[in-house]
């Protein structure tokens, strides 16, 4: 990616860090969720600092936006690591009960400790963590089972920590998005751009647009990425071959095909398109 570079820490992410440091101590649970299309660029680089010996369950969001291929791949990856997964769509509700499950199993493993010390079970007091619109809030009201926070597809929607009682087994902690005050890895930050886990005011749009199209020229190969270029061609009206392998280019000629467009709008079509799965289901992220 092209200078300039991806850059975005909001005042009020800067704030919630600072509050998520002073509830770590009281929690004993953190639920890590990431984003299926990109889970290595949405992991907190701190997030083991954070944790300190806590458990950690890892929620892969948004499974049905990545191909089975995808998935199966990044599921024996995380196993190779040591990290169990496990996988859901939290706006269709599906695989949220075994989030759920998980969960409860860690805090009865807690409360079979607690009573070996002589103390009283308790719920277990678990924190979502997670960059910004990976889903952490609609992961909670599916868990609830209503719309207890504010939820929706954009960054930056939550912006205070707040508890959320889940029958007599769960306590769950609802906090803004984090990110590190830095993002070093380029690379990791067009993606986090690409999901619209960033900020808009944090990049050019019709650069990312023309990297995504790059990206996608280098996807083809791997077919459990779920890249089909034949997909913009039929959407669009105009191939990425030949002459127009230049993403800029293409961007040209997609906008003057559709008249009432220029790059700019192309640009913000073409992520928004992406966003919503219009093209297909589609992983940035492989393994290997």
């Amino acid at each position: 990616m092209s200078s300039p570079p991806i850059q975005w820490y909001p005042g009020h992410i800067a704030k919630a860090e600072q509050q998520l440091r002073r509830h770590l101590d009281k929690v004993d649970l953190v639920i890590e969720v990431r984003d299926a299309r990109i889970p290595l660029a949405t992991g907190h680089p701190h997030l083991n600092r954070w944790i300190k010996g806590k458990q950690h369950l890892l929620v892969i969001n948004r499974r049905d936006m990545v191909t089975a291929a995808a998935r199966t791949g990044w599921e024996a990856w995380f196993k190779g690591q040591g990290q169990r997964t496990v996988w859901c769509d939290a706006k269709a509700g599906t695989g949220v009960k075994q989030v759920q499950q998980a969960a409860i199993r860690a805090g009865a493993q807690l409360n079979e400790r607690r009573r070996n010390r002589g103390m009283r079970p308790r719920p277990v007091r678990a924190l979502t963590l997670g960059f910004p619109n990976v889903g952490k809030s609609a992961l909670i009201n599916r868990l609830v089972r209503q719309k207890v926070v504010a939820s929706a597809r954009r960054a930056g929607v939550t912006r205070t920590l707040r508890w959320v009682r889940l029958g007599q087994d769960l306590d769950l902690l609802d906090a803004p998005g984090v990110l590190p005050p830095r993002l070093d890895d380029q690379q990791a930050a067009l993606h986090l751009a690409l999901c619209d886990d960033i900020g808009q005011a944090a990049y050019d749009g019709e650069l990312v647009a023309q990297a995504f199209l790059h990206r996608l020229i280098q996807l083809v190969p791997q077919e459990a990425s779920g890249v089909f270029i034949a997909q913009l061609e039929s959407r669009y009206g105009v191939a990425l071959e030949g002459d127009t392998a230049d993403p800029a280019f293409w961007l040209e000629a997609a906008a003057a095909r559709h008249t009432s467009s220029d790059t700019a709008r192309m640009a913000q079509r073409l992520l928004d398109d992406f966003r919503k799965s219009a093209l297909g289901s589609i992983a940035l992220e492989l393994p290997g």
